[in-house]
């Protein structure tokens, strides 16, 4: 890729998913000769192959896809896209997206739009709406927007809905890649690291439909995930009484079913 500066770059790992992963990139508008999208083909049956990705997405004009021959998992998809991008693209930020959630049209104007205008934050997510694969029932996930209550709010669980993210490619200098050793939890550790170096923010407006699919990743692995949440929190949690609080609330809620753990989303409070 030539040296001109993007305003973006959209990462987007893939596994088995070409239906989810063509829907979600036909949601993305921005001005196409600003951004980049970098697909992470993490050893699906069926390879992504890039000329065909081109050809369905007219909406975009740079796609580079990159593959591992293998299926390593997630956070080695991600690292290799950041990695990647790193090394061969010029982006201001970085954002993400997973296939088959859908993003607002005018959803990446907003946030560089906000993060341009505001230089002291370097990860800025939204709100978005729940929609489960399974019955089309829908409801809206709000959370804090203020950096001050991001934080303390992250010792009970992470506020970013990862497909809702973009940061500034800067700070991987120093908070460097998803961490590894928490297993179908990188992104809440990685967004620890990122809230260590800079200040945050959510803007209150609903710019992604999260697909929620009972065959996914996070709702698979809930007990890993919860048990990687608690080491999270107490690796990377500032105040005494919230880790403790929060590590207490992932161990309960790794007995509790997952379907009222989806119902207790509703009720988390802006």
């Amino acid at each position: 890729m030539d040296n001109k500066q993007l305003d973006f770059c959209l990462l987007i790992p893939c596994y088995n998913n070409p239906q989810g992963l063509v829907a979600s990139l036909k949601t993305v508008f921005y001005d196409a000769d600003r951004f980049a999208v970098v697909i992470v083909d993490d050893g699906s049956a069926v390879p992504i192959h890039q000329e065909q990705m081109k050809s369905e997405l007219r909406n975009i004009d740079s796609i580079t896809v990159l593959r591992n021959d293998l299926n390593r998992g997630i956070t080695d998809a991600l690292n290799l896209g950041l990695e990647w991008i790193e090394q061969h693209v010029h982006a201001k930020y970085i954002a993400r997206l997973d296939c088959g959630d859908r993003c607002h049209q005018n959803r990446f104007y907003r946030q560089i739009e906000y993060l341009n205008a505001h230089p002291d934050i370097g990860l800025l997510g939204s709100w978005c709406v729940f929609k489960d694969k399974e019955t089309s029932l829908s409801f809206e996930f709000k959370t804090p927007t203020r950096h001050e209550t991001i934080q303390k709010a992250m010792h009970f669980g992470n506020v970013f809905i990862h497909s809702t993210t973009i940061f500034r490619t800067t700070l991987l200098k120093t908070a460097g890649n998803y961490p590894s050793e928490f297993a179908y939890a990188e992104d809440y550790a990685f967004f620890w690291k990122l809230l260590g170096i800079t200040r945050s923010h959510i803007l209150d407006e609903f710019l992604i439909i999260y697909e929620i699919d009972h065959d996914g990743l996070s709702i698979r692995n809930r007990q890993k995930q919860l048990a990687s949440r608690a080491r999270i929190i107490s690796k990377f949690g500032t105040n005494r009484l919230r880790k403790t609080a929060g590590i207490l609330r992932a161990k309960t809620l790794s007995i509790i079913p997952k379907h009222l753990a989806l119902l207790a989303k509703r009720f988390v409070k802006k």
